[in-house]
């Protein structure tokens, strides 16, 4: 089974398995699909007065039924046509031909399934406004349940299924007063993972005032196919397998195959931590984005130091506030931590609380404080994370920084007889420079099972990702009655992962008769390899 990591990152390991299964639109050998045709243009033979003529010959010798849709004379010269693939082919052999491709779509024909935590289906990810009919060929179906409905699903969501079969032979029933024995997602993880790969176009979209904009996923027309398979307890084999190969018969319309990009894993930095090593997937990294969340710790000894905040309640106050370090204010040998009930509330009342990250969640730490008394928390990096600077929606004023400011800010508060600070929150800030760099979590080869094979294949955006959220909880946990919003912004490779899966159905839309390891190895080739000076 797989077991729930850090609050940020959980459920990673399955959101890895995300599927993409060929629809049955537009993947037979004899459906039309439009094609480019480029020309020579200095090879019209004589016998043409122009062009357009030229082209409209070519078209009909190889078919009786074609026309053509546009002719182009400035950006390129050729023309545009819906062909069978076998006509296409037979073009592409004719004098004057220089290529046929077919045209770049959006992925309305390719189903991308993913096994995680479920759907919140209500969400405007899943919105279908434009889509045709779900493709004739699918076999999959919307599986009812308490809190979801048949009528859940969509021409966008076109599929819903649930597995805990395995689960339940070993933990018991699923308790259903925390979550839904249905495709409902009560967690948030795989509404935040199908939406990154697929989800719809959502205008004004952001995280309580943060990375403001529109959302979409990376293929914003492909369906989406949810596959529930982790529960509160966890993810089980048993579970996972059948859900995958239930999935691959959902969408198999006689030439469908998969392909299944997967996580590297949330162990890193140290060396031979990465999971789903096989040759034959593709092992997906964890990177960063050029888009922060800057918050600033200002000291009382004139020092500034930068961290990360998704922090939207009130301010602390422009005056300084007492500072105090949780590993004096503690009656716990773990005290620095900020682990629950480890505070003494007449040292941190009123005060800034510095915890050491840690053990349990970074979010959990900010409810320690505020039930102790504080007025705020600085979250400071160890050695076992060093400049990692992951964004948390905090439920009280507080940021986190590295390890370097940490050591900092653990001095002076342990040092000065009265430490104070102030924290400035600087919102959403873009063209952050070097980006991207491997986050720290990211898992790390060398490949144990397979040496030979280096691993992670690639990497893509994992830090600080914004997507579509449950509708159970906030983003900090907190029910969701409380905080009202329709996306979260998280870390870890379950992020990276979906960015692939989504580039992966736009290469199965463009070129349907691409095997798994064809998409695999475009998309290790075009990727770059120097990082932004």
């Amino acid at each position: 089974m797989w077991r729930r990591g850090e609050r940020c990152v959980i459920l990673l390991a399955v959101a890895a398995a995300a599927l993409l299964v060929a629809a049955a639109a537009g993947a037979g050998r004899d459906d039309r699909s439009t094609y480019i045709v480029h020309m020579s243009h200095s090879a019209m033979p004589n016998d043409f007065v122009e062009h357009g003529e030229w082209y409209a010959a070519s078209l009909q010798s190889v078919s009786d039924s074609a026309t053509v849709l546009y002719t182009y004379d400035t950006l390129v010269h050729g023309y545009s046509a819906r062909l069978t693939r076998a006509e296409a082919e037979a073009l592409e052999q004719q004098p004057g031909v220089l290529l046929v491709n077919p045209e770049s779509g959006t992925g309305s024909d390719v189903t991308v399934g993913v096994l995680d935590t479920g759907v919140w289906p209500e969400r405007p990810s899943y919105d279908d406004a434009g889509f045709g009919p779900v493709p004739a060929g699918w076999k999959g179906k919307c599986e009812e349940g308490p809190d979801f409905n048949a009528s859940a699903c969509n021409k966008k969501l076109i599929g819903a299924r649930f597995f805990l079969a395995g689960y339940e032979a070993a933990k018991g029933p699923v308790d259903v007063t925390k979550e839904s024995r249905s495709p409902r997602d009560n967690d948030g993880h795989g509404t935040h993972t199908s939406s990154t790969a697929a989800g719809a176009v959502v205008p004004g979209a952001d995280l309580l005032g943060y990375a403001a904009g529109t959302a979409k996923g990376m293929a914003p027309r492909a369906r989406v196919a949810t596959y529930k398979v982790c529960w509160v307890g966890g993810c089980f084999s048993s579970d996972i397998l059948k859900a995958m190969e239930v999935a691959v018969s959902d969408g198999r319309d006689g030439e469908g195959e998969s392909s299944c990009p997967a996580r590297a894993g949330n162990a890193g930095p140290g060396d031979a931590t990465l999971s789903n090593g096989a040759p034959w997937i593709t092992t997906v990294g964890a990177g960063t984005i050029d888009r922060d969340f800057p918050a600033y710790v200002a000291l009382g000894n004139g020092k500034n130091y930068t961290g990360v905040s998704l922090y939207s309640g009130k301010p602390l106050p422009d005056a300084p506030v007492p500072l105090v370090y949780a590993g004096n204010a503690s009656n716990s040998s773990m005290g620095a931590l900020c682990m629950s009930g480890s505070l003494i509330p007449e040292k941190v009342k009123g005060k800034i609380v510095l915890c050491d990250r840690g053990t349990n969640a970074r979010v959990q730490k900010g409810f320690v404080v505020r039930d102790a008394g504080g007025a705020g928390m600085v979250l400071a990096n160890t050695a076992a994370n060093g400049e990692e600077l992951v964004a948390d929606a905090h439920i009280v004023p507080g940021a986190g920084v590295g390890e370097k400011a940490g050591n900092a800010l653990r001095a002076y508060a342990s040092s000065e007889p009265n430490p104070t600070a102030r924290i400035v929150f600087a919102g959403t800030k873009v063209g952050v420079q070097p980006s991207p760099v491997v986050a720290a979590f990211s898992s790390r080869g060398p490949n144990t099972v397979t040496p030979g094979i280096l691993k992670p294949d690639v990497i893509a955006p994992g830090v600080n990702i914004l997507a579509a959220w449950s509708g159970s909880v906030g983003p900090s946990g907190i029910p969701a009655d409380t905080r009202r919003v329709g996306f979260n912004i998280i870390s870890g490779t379950s992020m990276s992962c979906p960015h692939v899966s989504g580039l992966a159905a736009l290469l199965r839309a463009a070129h349907p008769e691409w095997s798994p390891a064809a998409i695999r190895s475009a998309l290790m080739t075009t990727a770059y390899n120097d990082y932004p000076q």
